[in-house]
């Protein structure tokens, strides 16, 4: 699936469409795989590739190319302007990693939504749970009040970033008690990040039901086609694309000091 032709984000009508579309892949048994982009030119490399069918930003990369650490440290609408643009590079269904919400989750959804995001990732940086189901609640209202009920909260649990230093059944304890919740509240599908093995992802999908856990890639993660028959909805890769880019550029900079200059297979009609 590729990208062709302008956006048509700017009606209600194809907000919902594209909503409902992304719901649909992620309900899909096939697994969504998203490579997540951070600018208007990786948006349309990605949706341009076959197989793309949708786009996923990624908070700590949009971040980096604006010269700010991760973490919220990037101001709100500077996010989400970045994000804008990306949108109008791609007729695809795009859903932005917007961190924890910046202090106010339910609104910076409303922005996304108006920039035309069709569905997000919210942190909940393992607050206490009954806030974190209220803002999952808060977000699925305002995805409602603004005629987006398809609206795709992929809800986060830190469970696994933040619980490296404990038992790691208690962490997987407290990521199926947390993700069972935000389905309860609204949220269609529960994003788990970490280097996760083949039996805590069996636990989570058991727990939350097929098509509703998504997690991340990373070198050592289980294979795509395992996930898939584990019934995994999507897999992200956060900011690794835009890792893998630097690496390819720091590479070029490194051949070129040693007199080298620009690999003849580089692709010349990506811009």
């Amino acid at each position: 699936m590729t990208s062709e032709g302008t956006n048509e984000n700017s009606t209600d009508d194809s907000l919902e469409n594209k909503a409902a579309e992304l719901l649909r892949l992620h309900q899909d048994p096939t697994l969504l795989t998203v490579v997540n982009v951070w600018d208007s030119i990786s948006a349309k490399v990605v949706a341009d590739t076959p197989g793309t069918a949708a786009i996923a930003t990624a908070s700590h990369a949009i971040a980096a190319s604006w010269g700010y650490p991760d973490g919220e440290k990037i101001p709100v609408d500077t996010m989400i302007g970045a994000v804008g643009r990306i949108v109008e590079a791609t007729t695809l269904p795009v859903t932005a990693d917007l961190e924890a919400g910046y202090g106010d989750p339910a609104g910076t959804i409303r922005k996304a939504i108006g920039v035309g995001v069709v569905g997000a990732n919210i942190e909940d940086q393992m607050r206490p749970l009954d806030e974190a189901v209220r803002n999952v609640a808060a977000i699925m209202d305002a995805a409602i009040s603004e005629g987006v009920p398809d609206f795709v909260l992929n809800a986060r649990t830190d469970a696994f970033v933040r619980g490296k230093d404990r038992d790691p059944a208690d962490v997987l304890a407290d990521a199926v008690e947390r993700g069972k919740a935000y389905l309860e509240a609204g949220a269609p599908t529960v994003f788990v990040p970490g280097l996760l093995d083949e039996e805590q992802i069996s636990t989570l999908v058991e727990a939350f039901g097929p098509q509703k856990l998504t997690v991340i890639g990373f070198p050592g993660s289980v294979a795509l086609d395992r996930l898939a028959e584990l019934g995994v909805a999507r897999i992200s890769y956060g900011p690794q694309p835009q890792r893998v880019a630097l690496t390819a550029l720091q590479k070029l900079v490194e051949n070129i000091h040693r007199g080298g200059g620009v690999d003849p297979s580089t692709r010349q009609h990506l811009t």
